[in-house]
């Protein structure tokens, strides 16, 4: 199977989808993140800007197409302005976890060819400052939050801010340059760098193009329901390639609004805040909303448990219903509206969970009790498949539980079984 064009509003790369959006979308709220406390927007308006800033910033240090810049970091505004900030100029983007020690950190920069490295505090540059002379490849190092570095001096490492003022200098003297560089860009282009887990030595770069990006977008909102009215909660490593793609990828093609957790600790709590209408998490986090539950109402009056007792039962039994395929009675969908209004309807609110339209799971099995057991809250979980090399494959479809299974192959991806019962796949925008 050849790799076919793959375009979204006619555009076949994100820097010139991200131009056309970004452009339409003006004012519309893109992201949401805390500071000091108080959770503050950005509208699209200002992810152009920035990524403007960054991309002219690049440039003006010398980026050619191709060039390799990463970003070591947690979560935040800054990570995505950086992420598509690089492509705009050419450039191609690694992520690196923040949780890497120095070694991994050293080979994934040395593997890469990095030129640019994006740190996200004084934590993460003591990572790079500590391998500093392995690494002759690394030009310059620029660092999200200065906190902590206000005294500290060196020839490669600057500021963020730094960089967003060289990048405007730059901008004013060379107008549409970004567009340019856009306009010869291609599917075919390299765009990003995700390492993998390296199981069978150090983690190995797989190399994604442009249309593999592309081909990601085209998965919602037909299969993965994500629109422009949801809200999401970004929370997983953006490093990964899940995360990615809910966060970054579908938001632009499809216009959701991103909020970011504040860190891995305060999850619970932001879901609580954002109340999200659209959830990807991988199965420990739903098994984390049930355990907090259960928890709770072991804790619970005597009156509590009873009515936690008696609503649990309504919602199972409906979920097995709904499962069978078989057609609720009038008198069931009362009982269980009741069910809703005086017991779950507080639990999800608790959780985070009451605006929650839409639901996925993956990155490993998800037990089949667990599904059933959202299910009876009116939370139906889709089950996504795929990986780094190909993104997401297989998705179960809306409304059809066969729990144990992770759905058919999305249009433009085959799968198959192997002689030998390996799960062999392909797609249009699988790995180069």
């Amino acid at each position: 199977m050849s790799a076919a064009e793959v375009l979204i509003q006619g555009c076949d790369t994100l820097p010139k989808l991200f131009l056309k959006v970004s452009a339409e979308r003006g004012d519309r709220i893109a992201m949401r993140e805390k500071d000091f406390g108080i959770w503050q927007a950005y509208t699209w308006a200002d992810y152009r800007e920035r990524a403007f800033e960054i991309a002219w910033g690049l440039l003006s240090l010398g980026l050619e197409r191709g060039d390799v810049v990463s970003i070591q970091s947690e979560d935040c505004r800054e990570w995505l302005w950086a992420d598509v900030g690089a492509m705009l100029a050419g450039g191609v983007v690694n992520g690196i976890y923040p949780t890497y020690q120095s070694r991994q950190v050293e080979h994934t920069l040395t593997d890469s060819s990095c030129r640019f490295l994006f740190a996200e505090d004084e934590e993460q540059l003591d990572k790079y400052l500590e391998i500093e002379e392995q690494l002759p490849n690394i030009e310059r190092v620029f660092v999200f939050d200065w906190t902590g570095l206000r005294d500290f001096e060196h020839d490669k490492v600057a500021p963020f801010d730094a960089l967003l003022a060289m990048g405007l200098e730059y901008g004013m003297d060379n107008p549409g340059v970004i567009e340019r560089i856009a306009e010869e860009g291609s599917g075919d282009d390299l765009a990003a760098l995700v390492y993998t887990s390296g199981t069978t030595g150090m983690p190995k770069g797989a190399m994604l193009t442009q249309r593999y990006i592309m081909f990601q977008m085209t998965i919602a909102p037909d299969y993965v329901r994500q629109t422009a009215d949801d809200e999401l909660l970004t929370y997983l490593p953006l490093c990964h390639i899940a995360e990615r793609v809910f966060s970054a990828w579908l938001p632009l093609a499809h216009g959701a609004t991103i909020n970011f957790a504040e860190s891995p600790e305060t999850v619970m709590q932001n879901l609580q805040e954002v109340s999200p209408t659209y959830v990807f998490a991988v199965p420990r986090v739903w098994e984390k909303f049930y355990s907090r539950v259960t928890t709770s109402m072991s804790e619970a009056t005597w009156l509590g448990r009873k009515a936690w007792e008696w609503a649990i039962g309504i919602g199972l039994r409906r979920a097995d219903k709904i499962i069978a395929g078989e057609a609720l009675g009038a008198l069931e969908r009362l009982r269980y509206g009741i069910a809703d209004r005086l017991v779950f309807s507080n639990i999800k609110k608790v959780l985070g969970l009451d605006r929650t339209r839409n639901a996925a799971s993956g990155a490993a099995p998800i037990s089949p009790a667990l599904l059933r057991w959202f299910l009876a809250l009116d939370i139906a979980i889709e089950e996504l498949w795929g990986q780094t090399e190909l993104g997401i494959i297989t998705c179960t479809l809306t409304g059809k539980f066969r729990f144990g299974t992770v759905g058919p192959a999305m249009p433009g991806t085959e799968v198959r079984i192997a002689d030998n019962g390996e799960i062999v796949a392909r797609s249009d925008g699988q790995f180069s």
